[in-house]
């Protein structure tokens, strides 16, 4: 597989390639100058699941604050930069553990030998982003074009460019909002070069919209084993990044872990308010520390035959519902508890 033979990569605390873990990564929407607002929003990010952070730096003052930024978080910080060159040698200097640059936008070949100097002489990783908006002109021409093939050759032309100033400490990005265009792109690129891969589908949108796109990207993607690190771009609170990647890291088998709580769709036989209870229920298992799959069904009728794959589960129906184990009903109790008795069983579960 593609991410066993990539090379490691050390981003502060974390190591990503090499068959190393896939890494989850999400991106501060604060102001970076706001310390106190973006630490804040990093420790709940980290909480929630988030293992390396992105913080964007766009000014002076927001570079410094990295300093700051620094001492009260607990995960690898990565400063976003675009454009100006001084911005990324400032965060190096205050300590990020990776920058992000595109190094078609930093300027000429001194400016963009000026940052990779700086992060060589602290050993701090770069990490070469490529997108679809920002791909040149002359492979825009070339490829008839934005394709996989024109992203692709980007991306290496810029690694080639790097390595040329004598500096391999990598990591690629070559994102696009197109799910199969990202696809093709990644793997072709898999199958060129062994930097580990930071895999996303940019600009991917709302909750539902931004989900889907990335679920279908990254599954493609993941699933042919590529890919070292991921970011489920999003439009919205940052926390339901990190919520989706792990489902989606989950759902293919590349995380261990959690609570999986599976579900029923509502039909007419349901008397319960399941849509309801199915939320409540997710919303609880979040802070327990179990691999466990729970299913919360809608019908006493068929609901334990549903759930047999499940650890344990619940059964609603009208005034009553079931507890169920492994497909077996455990006992009844009144719809009211459900939840409750779920809990419990968890926590006793825990012990």
């Amino acid at each position: 597989m593609y991410r066993d033979c990539t090379k490691k990569i050390q981003i502060g605390n974390r190591i990503i390639g090499g068959g190393s873990p896939i890494l989850i990564q999400s991106m501060t929407n604060t102001k970076t100058e706001d310390v106190t607002a973006t630490v804040a929003q990093i420790n709940r990010l980290a909480a929630a699941g988030c293992e390396i952070i992105r913080c964007a730096v766009p000014t002076m003052e927001a570079a410094r604050a990295l300093a700051e930024i620094k001492k009260e978080i607990s995960i690898p910080l990565v400063a976003d930069i675009h454009f100006d060159y001084r911005l990324a040698i400032a965060a190096i200097e205050n300590g990020a553990d990776k920058i992000r640059i595109n190094p078609g936008n930093i300027g000429s070949a001194d400016r963009v030998q000026a940052v990779v100097s700086a992060a060589k002489e602290r050993n701090i990783p770069i990490r070469v982003g490529v997108n679809s908006g920002s791909l040149e002109k002359e492979l825009v021409a070339k490829y008839h074009g934005v394709t996989a093939e024109g992203l692709v050759e980007s991306a290496l032309m810029k690694v080639t460019m790097i390595e040329d100033m004598g500096y391999d400490n990598l990591v690629i990005s070559i994102k696009s909002s197109d799910v199969l265009m990202c696809a093709r792109a990644h793997e072709q690129i898999a199958a060129q070069t062994e930097y580990p891969l930071h895999v996303g589908i940019t600009e991917a949108g709302t909750l539902l919209s931004g989900n889907i796109k990335s679920a279908v990207g990254l599954g493609i993607i993941l699933s042919q084993g590529i890919g070292d690190t991921i970011r489920v771009s999003l439009t919205g609170d940052p926390l339901e990044e990190v919520k989706s990647a792990k489902l989606i890291l989950r759902t293919l088998g590349l995380r261990q872990g959690g609570i999986e709580v599976v579900s029923c769709p509502t039909c007419g036989r349901t008397q319960i308010d399941l849509i309801g209870l199915a939320n409540q229920v997710e919303n609880m298992v979040a802070d327990i520390p179990l691999n466990l799959k729970v299913a919360v069904m809608g019908c006493v009728v068929n609901g334990p035959g549903e759930a047999k794959e499940a650890d344990i589960g619940i059964a609603g129906g009208k005034g009553e519902g079931l507890l169920i184990k492994k497909g077996e009903i455990i006992r009844k109790v009144p719809e009211d508890q459900l939840l409750t008795v779920l809990r419990e069983e968890l926590l006793h579960w825990s012990e």
